[in-house]
Parts: C-alpha cells; structure tokens; sequence
C-alpha cells in the first residue's frame, strides 16, 4: 500500500457491508483503514483492518472518504455526521428512509463540494450497462415498454424497509437509467404476507415522461430468485439477466414462417436471436473502481445523491399509490 492510497471507512458489517470490505480490501490505490458497527465481530473484518463502534470514531481517525452500508434507518444521521466532517462518501441503496430526508442528504454533500454518490449497483452490470449503451445509441428505435421482475426467497437480513424500497428502487433506478426518461406517474398495489409491518409484494405500473411505459413485479416471497429486464423498441427488445450478466436481443419477425405449427407458439414470422458476448466483471467491484476515480478527480460514474434521492421518491409514491387506490403524478425535474 502506497503512502498515496485514499484512506476508506466502512460503516456497518451486515451482509452487503461484509461484501464492501471484502471490495475495499483488495481495491488498487486505497486502504481500508477502519470499520464502524457496534456489534460486529473483529474476526469478521479483514486482517489489519480497525473495528469502532461509531462514525464519529472512524472520522477521527482519518479518512478520505467512507461507505455506509448501516440499516437504511441510520443512513440520514451517519451521511450528515460525515458532510459536516467533510467526508466523501458512497451510500448504500436506498438513499434514506424518506424522501425528505434523501433531500437533504443530496443538499449537505451538494452544498459542500463534496463527492458521493449511491450503491445502485444494477447500473454497473455488464448485461445493463450495455443495453444503455445499445439504447442509447438508438438500436431499438423508440423505446415504448420497460417490464422488470425481481423476486426471490425471503431475506432475513431486511427488517427496517419492505420490498418497494429494498427491491424495487432497483428497478426504478435502472428504468430511468436505461431510458434516459423520468417517471411521471405510478400506480401500484401491495400486499404483506411474511407476518412483518412492511410489504413484501408489489405490482407497479408507470408512465415516463419520454412516452414509454414501466410495468414491475417485485417480491422476496418466491422460492426461486429471477432478475430481469424487458425493453421493448420499435425493432424488437432487449431482455437482461442481472443474475448472468447475460443480454439477449430479439429482432423484429423478417422471415415468415410457413410451419402452422410452429407458428402457433412463434407467430407468423420470426428474427434474428443474439446473446451478445460481454466483458463480464463483479458489478460491486466496477462500482468502486467508478467511486475512486470520482474521489480522485478522475470522472468516475456515479449515482449522484440527486439521483437516488429521485427513485426514493418515486418508491413512496408507490406505496401511497397502494394506500389510497389512486394513482399518483410526479412533479419533478428529470435527474438521469
């Protein structure tokens, strides 16, 4: 370790926190200095690596900057204790509890010049990345319908947020990414079925404000784990597997097909299939090289405060949406 590497803290050693330390360990150019979380275990921190119990601690320290991957609850107090101290900082997904406090989350960081940004992690996928960059370059034409589903079995580890804003702040982020638009207007239902305060289903439906339209499904009550994206073009689509990496493109039907029986389960024409060959790379450890770079000046992409504080608020209209049966317009200024 060079006497130039940036001094990193980690607050909170739960299952994503004990994935970022083993990231930041082994991350070029920085060293892990020291990790925050009152009941963790110093045998489950890398070797030289400090264990505090509080931010305060760390901060003192002394660090360049630090990621916070406490409970969600804990994310406003810990991210506002680190802008006063003038710390840059990488923010565990979502952003904050509420919308207001996601708000002035972005405003602290935003008012001080400093660097920090939200773990979406999604956006740093191979398979997403390279529909962006596909969608983007105009590949499928006008883009007119984004279907995800995110499901799998129920997460223990979860316990101060339910699915909306645990799952599908994924999806919501990666929507508004992917396509370049802004939601306008959602509409959903919930239903609690684990025993627990939060919700744990959700059924979403949007309208961006680039003319396409978002549908999601999100649970953690299945007994198998599905991560994918549909979009839908005027020439054909694109379906991401997060779980593989893997992206697939299915092209518009040019060949009409003869066979009845076939045509019966394919329609009467087919395209082109192509499963595209990509670079695939541990989306957390890209997510941190992309942080470095930013902390050094470097134009590393991040997901700015702006921007996770954007998809907190589109999740709590969803789950007002569910609340009261209405569906709910968004007055907002595109931020992806």
């Amino acid at each position: 370790m060079t006497q130039t590497a940036l001094r990193a803290g980690l607050v909170g050693l739960g299952a994503m926190g004990r994935n970022h330390a083993r990231v930041l360990h082994a991350l070029d150019g920085v060293e892990l200095v020291a990790v925050a979380d009152p009941l963790a275990d110093a045998a489950s921190i890398p070797a030289g690596v400090r264990l505090v119990e509080t931010a305060e601690q760390l901060v003192a320290l002394g660090v360049d900057y630090v990621v916070v991957a406490c409970p969600t609850a804990y994310h406003e107090p810990v991210g506002l204790l680190l802008a006063e101290a003038g710390v840059h900082v990488l923010i565990e997904k979502p952003l904050a509890h509420t919308a207001e406090a996601a708000a002035r989350l972005a405003e602290a960081f935003a008012s001080r010049g400093l660097v920090a940004g939200v773990g979406h992690i999604e956006r740093f996928n191979p398979a997403v990345a390279s529909m962006r960059q596909r969608l983007e370059a105009g590949e499928l034409g006008e883009i007119l319908q984004v279907v995800t589903r995110r499901q799998g079995p129920f997460p223990g580890r979860i316990a101060d947020v339910g699915v909306v804003k645990d799952l599908a702040t994924h999806d919501i982020d990666l929507t508004s990414w992917v396509t370049g638009q802004s939601y306008r207007s959602v509409s959903a239902e919930t239903v609690s079925r684990s025993g627990r305060e939060h919700e744990d289903m959700l059924a979403a439906v949007g309208h961006l404000d680039g003319g396409a339209i978002a549908s999601h499904s999100v649970n953690w009550l299945s007994p198998f784990k599905e991560r994918t994206t549909i979009v839908t073009g005027d020439r054909g689509c694109f379906v991401a597997d997060t779980l593989t990496a893997d992206l697939t493109f299915y092209a518009n039907g040019v060949e009409d097909t003869e066979w009845e029986a076939i045509s019966n389960f394919r329609g009467v024409s087919e395209g082109d299939m192509i499963r595209y060959a990509l670079r695939k790379r541990e989306p957390l450890r890209v997510e941190h090289e992309h942080f470095r770079d930013a902390v050094l000046g470097r134009g590393g992409e991040i997901v700015d405060l702006r921007q996770g504080a954007a998809t907190v608020a589109v999740s709590e209209m969803m789950l007002r949406s569910a609340r009261t049966g209405e569906t709910m317009v968004l007055d907002r200024t595109p931020v992806h």
